[in-house]
């Protein structure tokens, strides 16, 4: 199985912590140049030291603010006029949770903007060098609430489920150029999105953590939170040369938790 990235540009969104920098970790060891996405420039500088470089790789970063299009836009444009993209990894933080119920009408259109529209942008910008190159990975990290919806994630499912249609649609379409779109669902991974949803749901339920995290743990047949690096590696996989003929599909890591088949 060929799951060499030597030679192989791929940028990677949201990618200073979590399963973005996870990603951005097993897409170097297996031999691509990274270039990470986010608007910190020091965890950015930080997060790049972490990658491995043992193929004489030399990764980069790019600032841009998700929740700004236009500076997404202006970044990434200006980015593939001068680079060629082979991988696009999209994948940034999700909104507040909420019962959809209490959500307002910004928040919705903040959450557009900053999933599917910067999915967009970003897209539209990278695919010409794949099909020039002949090679595209587009990667979009979602939520498995594109397959059923999670409670008091209101916001969050409606968007994720919009960036899934897109993402079957694009991969309609560019398919004959050699560039697959998928989707990873993660389930319940430990990282701060995580950390932070478990101690609102404490708060509001007035209850301890520890309850919180026993309770959804009984959700998961495999009884434990993923890592990171578990998800990272599936993302790895649909990038890799290995999964030429994967295309449209949105795959759950999630311990089994997903209740459909």
């Amino acid at each position: 199985m060929n799951l060499s990235l030597e030679g192989k540009k791929a940028v990677v969104c949201g990618s200073t912590q979590g399963i973005g920098l996870a990603i951005a970790e097993e897409l170097a060891l297996l031999g691509a140049q990274c270039t990470l996405i986010a608007r910190n420039e020091e965890t950015l500088k930080a997060a790049v030291k972490k990658l491995d470089t043992s193929l004489q790789q030399h990764h980069h970063y790019l600032l841009a603010d998700f929740s700004k299009p236009d500076e997404v836009k202006k970044t990434i444009e200006a980015y593939t006029a001068a680079n060629t993209v082979h991988i696009l990894i999209n994948n940034t933080g999700g909104p507040a949770a909420g019962p959809i119920t209490e959500a307002t009408e910004e928040s919705f259109l903040n959450t557009f903007n900053q999933h599917l529209i910067c999915n967009h942008i970003l897209a539209k910008a990278c695919i010409p060098s794949m099909k020039k190159e002949g090679y595209g990975r587009i990667v979009n990290i979602i939520s498995t609430s594109v397959k059923i919806p999670l409670k008091n994630l209101g916001v969050s499912n409606t968007i994720r489920g919009a960036v899934a249609s897109w993402a079957k649609t694009l991969s309609n379409e560019v398919g004959q150029f050699n560039i697959t779109v998928n989707n990873v669902l993660p389930g319940f991974a430990s990282t701060n999105r995580l950390t932070t949803l478990i101690d609102n749901m404490a708060k509001k339920g007035n209850t301890v953590i520890d309850i919180v995290e026993k309770n959804m743990l009984e959700e998961v047949p495999m009884k434990r939170f993923a890592d990171a690096s578990e998800v990272a590696a599936v993302a790895a996989f649909l990038a890799s040369p290995a999964a030429s003929y994967v295309n449209g599909v949105s795959i759950p890591v999630d311990g089994g938790r997903t209740g459909s088949i």
